[in-house]
């Protein structure tokens, strides 16, 4: 199990260049960024493959109702993304028959994106067993320990019945360090748990308590044993739950790095 970091579209780059480089250091794998209407996730990708070349850059989700394969692709070109060492998230969004949509849009992903590896966005046994079938990996969101290992076995099953090898799989770990942990967690959560249908079956197939679908403690050395519990994801992606500065956003890095808590000292 390796461990990435991950930010919110849109991060200023006078924090993300920064936060990028430190958490190179720390032994982070790949940088991550979600995408939303308000902010391009590609362009927080490019801010991070400047200021750290040597990271492999990746977004998660961009949902296929609001971009077509081939305007992902312009816009990696105009930013002169590194194809060879990306990760592209891709969901279905508000998509109707979503489970059509992204079986259908693979064929198109791969032409548009040679060279790109594919992860798709997967909650239920079905988009998970699709992932397994003939993505390059399944991402994973909004799981407790218990169902990131159920997700597993369903993206295994779909690697299994298409006679591959199952692929990556990796999943985002909202996580928060310090006084105010609990709340973050219980307040980020709350807003995706009505957010539509689709989530709020989710959340009821993980009957968690509201709030406590991530990793929230005071402790560093507690928040590194709650992200220890999620062995059955190949990449732990910390989703940082912290103030937009590059003082919080590298605190928590470091309270929560692959090393443990003693690496903010290398």
């Amino acid at each position: 199990m390796s461990r990435a970091f991950g930010v919110t579209a849109g991060l200023d780059p006078g924090v993300a260049e920064p936060l990028a480089g430190r958490c190179e250091m720390l032994g982070y794998v790949s940088m991550w960024s979600n995408d939303h209407p308000a902010a391009n996730g590609l362009d927080t990708l490019a801010t991070f493959a400047r200021s750290v070349p040597g990271i492999e850059p990746g977004v998660a989700v961009m949902a296929l109702d609001r971009h077509t394969p081939a305007d992902i692709a312009r816009r990696i070109e105009e930013l002169g993304l590194p194809p060879e060492r990306l990760w592209i998230g891709v969901g279905a969004g508000f998509s109707e028959r979503p489970l059509t949509r992204m079986r259908e849009a693979l064929p198109e992903l791969r032409a548009a994106l040679p060279g790109v590896r594919l992860v798709l966005a997967a909650m239920g046994p079905k988009m998970c067993a699709l992932a397994g079938s003939g993505y390059d990996g399944a991402f994973l969101n909004w799981i407790t320990p218990e169902h990131a290992a159920r997700a597993r076995e369903w993206v295994h099953a779909g690697a299994r019945e298409a006679d591959r090898k199952p692929p990556t799989v990796l999943g985002y770990v909202r996580t928060a360090v310090g006084p105010d942990a609990e709340e973050r967690l219980r307040k980020e959560e709350s807003f995706y748990r009505d957010l539509h249908d689709g989530y709020q079956r989710h959340f009821e197939r993980l009957g968690a308590e509201p709030g406590t679908v991530g990793v929230a403690s005071e402790s560093p050395y507690v928040a590194q044993a709650e992200l220890a519990r999620y062995e059955a994801l190949d990449v732990v992606v910390v989703r940082a739950l912290a103030s937009a500065t590059v003082g919080a956003m590298t605190a928590l890095a470091e309270a929560v790095a692959p090393g443990g808590t003693e690496a903010r000292l290398s």
